[in-house]
């Protein structure tokens, strides 16, 4: 015997589930008008007013996604004159109460407030005027249910706008993750290559080694800058595509990076005090691309000929400081439209760590980064060099 398979019937929604409504709706009106016929019913010409007005009702729903608060509008006059002229206590006022729940999710307050009143108002006045059909009890229990509708859909709509807004806070800082990325990778490789290319031509004709050293230095930058932009750019991928492979770069990589300055760039001297441990990805990532920046911002502004980086590990963070002997200004490193120091600074305080950048009473450049850990590494993670 076959299963039904329950995961084939969906609810519908948009326009469908409006008509479906209106579909119940005229469904349930014609069963409470049919009781109606007969000897002694309503007479003919009171039953068509009806049935156009219930026509009309839900026409006017049918039209809410396009005219809201129109439509609303027209579905509260409409169900309130169908009420008066008909003796029929039929369903036709949930038509209106779905207009006034849409107008609320759709952040619409003051029409759905103004609704709700003239609906509690024109039944209020039914009440007090004695027709039989309505009483105080009645006025009570439909002001309640109208503030319930209301308070619904105003909590509909602050949780869609909760949402949306999150969603973009996120897309925000995910652009802001990648340009960041882009900056670092970008902005150091052109950097080296501009100093390597300046000290070719310079040494063109006279000393030819040295021009081949930093044209080949150009050649290996270029091409593991290349390498690290195509892995940065991954995220941007299509989702049947490849993703990159390469672990994202780190301290592991940072002789590498100092031995990128090649003979045209400064000489890089790294220091490493305490019991060296493998700090968290996050760290880990922040302290290269604060190394990488400082020796683009001695290389490209400072023109800087010693640089010194020391990298000192502690049980709960590690501290990264980057001196020079330049002449660059900090204005001067920050760059002209660029991120440089703003964005390492960045980087710390997104681990909750500080970052300060200074010129030096002796002359050159300094950057002092703290990056705390967020979870300090075990022991079984400390390994001496």
């Amino acid at each position: 015997m076959p299963r039904l398979d329950l995961s084939r019937f969906r609810v519908p929604g948009g326009p469908r589930a409006d008509l479906v409504l209106v579909l119940a709706v005229l469904v349930l009106v014609g069963v409470a008008e049919g009781q109606r016929l007969g000897p002694g019913g309503r007479a003919p010409d009171s039953l068509v007013v009806s049935w156009l007005l219930v026509m009309a009702v839900c026409t006017a729903l049918l039209m809410r996604r396009r005219y809201p608060v129109a439509a609303g509008w027209c579905t509260v006059v409409g169900t309130g004159v169908y009420y008066l002229l008909s003796t029929v206590d039929g369903p036709l006022v949930l038509v209106p109460v779905v207009a006034l729940y849409a107008l609320a999710s759709q952040g619409r307050l003051r029409a759905a407030v103004a609704m709700a009143a003239v609906m509690v108002i024109g039944v209020g006045a039914g009440a007090l005027a004695g027709t039989g059909d309505v009483n105080g009890t009645a006025v009570f229990m439909l002001t309640g249910w109208l503030i319930a509708i209301v308070a619904l859909g105003t909590m509909r709509h602050g949780r869609v706008a909760y949402a949306e807004e999150e969603a973009q806070l996120r897309a925000t800082q995910e652009r802001l993750r990648i340009a960041r990325e882009l900056h670092d990778v970008i902005g150091h490789t052109m950097s080296m290559i501009n100093v390597q290319a300046s000290a070719a031509l310079h040494r063109l004709e006279k000393d030819p080694g040295q021009a081949a050293e930093a044209l080949a230095a150009i050649k290996d930058g270029s091409k593991a800058g290349l390498r690290e932009l195509r892995t940065t750019l991954g995220v941007l991928r299509q989702v049947d595509e490849e993703a990159p492979t390469a672990p994202a770069p780190g301290l592991a990589g940072i002789d590498d990076l100092a031995a990128a300055a090649g003979p045209a760039g400064p000489e890089v001297r790294i220091e490493r005090n305490g019991t060296e441990v493998r700090p968290p990805a996050a760290v880990d990532l922040a302290a290269y691309r604060i190394v990488q920046e400082s020796l683009t911002n001695a290389a490209r502004h400072g023109r800087a000929r010693h640089v010194t980086v020391r990298l000192s590990y502690e049980d709960t963070q590690l501290t990264v400081v980057v001196e020079d002997d330049g002449t660059g200004t900090s204005s001067g490193r920050a760059g002209t439209g660029g991120s440089g120091i703003a964005g390492m600074t960045e980087r710390a305080r997104a681990l909750g760590g500080t970052l300060t950048a200074r010129k030096r009473q002796e002359g050159g450049f300094v950057v002092h980064a703290r990056l705390p850990f967020a979870d300090p590494p075990s022991a079984d993670e400390r390994s001496d060099r």
